[in-house]
């Protein structure tokens, strides 16, 4: 079974709870699954010349985690995340401004490996609110022989129409959470049925594959030709933080090996209910993941 190359482009940091500090940020929360799953990943991203950052690279280059790409900023810092968890376990997130992943400007290396040694380009949004790394992520945009997969994470103000257009057009994937697409509705005048504006969307912006989650109530998948829900139930959640980011690689997995929607649903509802039961966005042990190497059929 071919082995895709995956590369995820974005933010880096430090969730921080009351307790504890954990690792995060979507794009590496997605990629680490990625690696997890495949055996192998490239993430691009920067970190401060901090105690935070240095103690990240530290870990990652322990447990075998490529770092080459991940930049070191001598100006600002590692990116931080203030974490408070409300009811239902649903965190609630501070994100600190003027981070070192605001201001990454790609080497020759890592252009090379985006143009020559990638199948697919993920990222987000809340990357791109800095003109510098915006500029750095849409530089990657077009590029015939790559298929992009954006999560939306609309986050705050950090975005704007243009800037969710510019994303539209590129992706191949999409995934959005249901405030996301209320968003997207109000900016595009699409329709108030979910169903309905996901399929203008498609059209619009010739997208693929779109994943609508719904949180607790399991999620949406659609196609030009087809849509699927599925629910999974989950009983005990210790913290819901990472789900989204579960959900995304097994939409983006599923996508790449031509998996029917309906199997792709069902095992990333399946995936991200895992998440939902451990502290953080990642798990300490390999069994989550045997499973799904198993469903795709990856030794």
């Amino acid at each position: 079974m071919k082995k895709f190359r995956v590369t995820a482009i974005g933010e880096i940091l430090y969730d921080v709870y009351p307790d504890k500090k954990r690792f995060g940020g979507a794009p590496f929360n997605f990629i680490y699954h990625i690696w997890k799953i495949l055996g192998k990943a490239n993430f691009v991203s920067s970190v401060g010349n901090d105690e935070n950052g240095k103690e990240m690279l530290s870990f990652l280059n322990s447990i075998g985690f490529n770092t080459e790409h991940i930049y070191i900023d001598k100006k600002y810092p590692t990116g931080t995340v203030q974490v408070k968890l409300k009811e239902n376990k649903i965190p609630q997130f501070t994100i600190s401004p003027e981070c070192s992943y605001d201001y990454f400007v790609l080497n020759n290396s890592t252009k090379q490996l985006i143009e020559n040694q990638t199948d697919l380009l993920y990222f987000g949004t809340l990357s791109t609110r800095s003109e510098t790394s915006r500029n750095t992520i849409q530089s990657l945009f077009g590029k015939t022989q790559l298929k992009y997969f954006c999560d939306l994470n609309l986050r705050h103000n950090f975005y704007t129409k243009e800037l969710i257009e510019k994303t539209l057009l590129t992706c191949n994937i999409l995934k959005v959470n249901t405030d996301e697409l209320s968003s997207l509705k109000l900016f595009f005048g699409l329709d108030q049925s979910n169903n309905k504006a996901i399929q203008q969307l498609i059209k619009e912006f010739n997208i693929d594959l779109i994943g609508l989650t719904l949180g607790e109530n399991g999620a949406e998948l659609y196609t030009k030709n087809e849509t699927t829900f599925y629910k999974t139930e989950i009983v005990n959640a210790v913290d819901t933080l990472g789900a989204g980011d579960a959900f995304a690689t097994i939409l983006c997995l599923g996508y790449l090996y031509k998996m029917p929607i309906v199997e792709i649903n069902k095992l990333a509802n399946e995936f991200a209910a895992e998440i939902c039961l451990i502290k953080g966005a990642l798990p300490n042990d390999n069994l989550v993941y045997e499973k799904v190497r198993k469903s795709f059929y990856l030794k």
